[in-house]
């Protein structure tokens, strides 16, 4: 439920976003400053990480290079439809870059649009491209907000050093509060037309053997039974999550970062691009930032100054600014570990076309409830989400996200010419991925007689293995950190973002990132912070 303190603090970042500020809070740092606590991004692992400083008295200033998303546009919403993209759907482009490519080979999925600093980015890594979100909140805007607590048994394989026991008794159950998640009713999921797709998804997969589940998500269910009766304005049900919610969604900007503010210690500065990061005689850190505007031009360069500095821009943001720190020399005592361990979460999508007589749907609620679970093969793991595919017409196509268990890591490198860390990653390695996702869904369609669908992501791909949702690692926790994100090396620098988790999770990571930063704050605050 919301609290006085999260209502504070998103009345402020919608009156910020009204008036066309990019501060937000008491503690600015607008003019080049020193602050106590400097969190870089304002995803999950940074959103939590400024709700603790500030419940703990430190002040602290929130800098995320994208915008604020709480003003309506001339049409009266803040984000737009994924049927209908405009320039607020994608990260300075001229074309949007959608996961589906084209619809019957014909080009007709993406949109020409004018520039602008849109809520979606699609970063080009040559073999691998990395959806990310730009904005306050990070990814929490754009993703489907599924809130799911990976296997125990996966979660000890790939995080050895941390205490399993603490996590799943304290910190996932934490997380998933905070977080707002819940569970669509199964009555609802089965008489809805909305999730017509949902249910023909797990009735193909249980009828060739696989068990399926429901999984929690962060958008209000209660609120989408509404939407349905026609009693609240429609969001999930009007085609948007990919370009943001309008409604329904408990984002990062309507949770944790809504209660930061709300301590009165926190502030958020946005359309702030973190350059460099460097420490003075004094053991201090100096951030030199271009706060740009909505044209992508930087209009000021200034330094901020902290004590203590978190990094939450993401595997590829934190992991970009310790990687040019230390090739560049200011932060030159950083591990070689730095820039490792990145794997995509093992995610593939695919497409079936289904049988004339099972239909998935003319309307589909964009968010996904259901999962097919095979993680137990011990082969070819996999968790695969049943996704939607809202294009306003009947397709009968059905559509997942696999995340498979893929053992290849990659890493990245600095590119002394474009100032930029490169991820080194090859198609090759995407092999254990769509093998893995290909023996599911092979044993689907041989049972219903159905096929592949080559019409979707280009060059008659049945998978499509050449983007992610889910990028992690490249500051591996235990490794380029210790067992808390406390990087090696320095003082009171910390790591607190999905660049900790070593590439795969086995499910959809939001909750592990978040629990992970809950964990690790505790930690740090205690023994840190003074």
């Amino acid at each position: 439920m919301p609290t006085r303190r999260h209502v504070l603090g998103f009345t402020a970042l919608s009156a910020a976003a009204a008036a066309g500020l990019t501060t937000v809070g008491p503690a600015a740092a607008a003019t080049g400053s020193f602050t106590p606590a400097l969190v870089i991004g304002s995803g999950y692992g940074a959103a939590v990480s400024a709700l603790r400083l500030g419940e703990a008295g430190v002040r602290t200033t929130v800098l995320e290079m994208g915008r604020l998303w709480s003003e309506p546009a001339d049409d009266g919403k803040v984000f737009c439809a994924i049927t209908d993209p405009d320039r607020r759907s994608m990260w300075f482009r001229t074309r949007t870059e959608a996961p589906l490519s084209s619809f019957l080979w014909l080009d007709v999925v993406d949109r020409d649009i004018d520039p602008y600093p849109g809520v979606l980015d699609r970063v080009d890594h040559g073999d691998m491209d990395v959806y990310v979100g730009r904005g306050v909140g990070g990814g929490s805007l754009v993703n489907a907000g599924m809130a799911v607590v990976p296997r125990r048994e996966y979660f000890a394989e790939i995080l050895p050093g941390i205490d399993a026991d603490q996590m799943y008794d304290r910190y996932f159950p934490l997380a998933q509060a905070e977080l707002g998640a819940n569970t669509v009713g199964p009555a609802y999921h089965a008489a809805s037309d909305y999730y017509r797709f949902s249910r023909i998804g797990a009735e193909h997969a249980e009828a060739a053997g696989f068990a399926t589940r429901f999984v929690p998500g962060v958008y209000d269910f209660d609120y989408m039974e509404r939407e349905e009766a026609g009693l609240e304005e429609p969001s999930a049900l009007a085609a948007e999550v990919m370009y943001g919610n309008n409604h329904g969604k408990q984002s990062l900007d309507r949770t944790y970062l809504a209660a930061a503010l709300g301590t009165g210690n926190v502030t958020v500065e946005s359309l702030h691009q973190v350059r460099q990061i460097e420490r003075d005689s004094d053991g201090n850190y100096i951030v030199a930032v271009d706060r740009i505007d909505e044209t992508g031009q930087t209009v000021e360069t200034k330094q901020i100054g902290c004590r203590y500095l978190f990094l939450g821009a993401g595997s590829l943001g934190t992991t970009e600014l310790l990687l040019r720190a230390r090739e560049t020399g200011t932060l030159p005592d950083l591990g070689d570990a730095v820039g490792s361990r990145w794997g995509p979460n093992g995610n593939v999508m695919t497409a079936r076309g289904n049988h004339v007589w099972a239909p998935t749907g003319v309307k589909q609620s964009t968010i996904p409830v259901m999962g097919i679970d095979d993680w137990d093969n011990p082969g070819a793991r996999v968790f695969a989400e049943i996704a939607p595919l809202p294009a306003g017409i009947e397709t009968w196509i059905s559509l997942y996200l696999a995340i498979t268990d893929n053992p290849e890591r990659g890493h990245f490198t600095y590119d002394a010419d474009s100032d930029s860390a490169r991820l080194q990653w090859s198609t090759d390695q995407n092999g254990p991925s769509v093998a893995a996702a290909k023996s599911m869904f092979d044993r689907i369609n041989a049972e219903h007689g159905t096929a592949y669908r080559h019409d979707l992501f280009g060059d008659d791909k049945a998978f499509a293995d050449d983007f992610c949702y889910h990028p992690l690692g490249g500051c591996p926790i235990g490794e380029a950190t210790d067992g808390y994100g406390r990087v090696n090396g320095y003082e009171r620098l910390y790591a607190t973002d999905s660049s900790l988790i070593p590439g795969s999770i086995g499910v959809n990571p939001l909750v592990t990132i978040t629990a992970l930063a809950e964990r690790n704050l505790e930690e740090i605050i205690a023994a840190d912070v003074d």
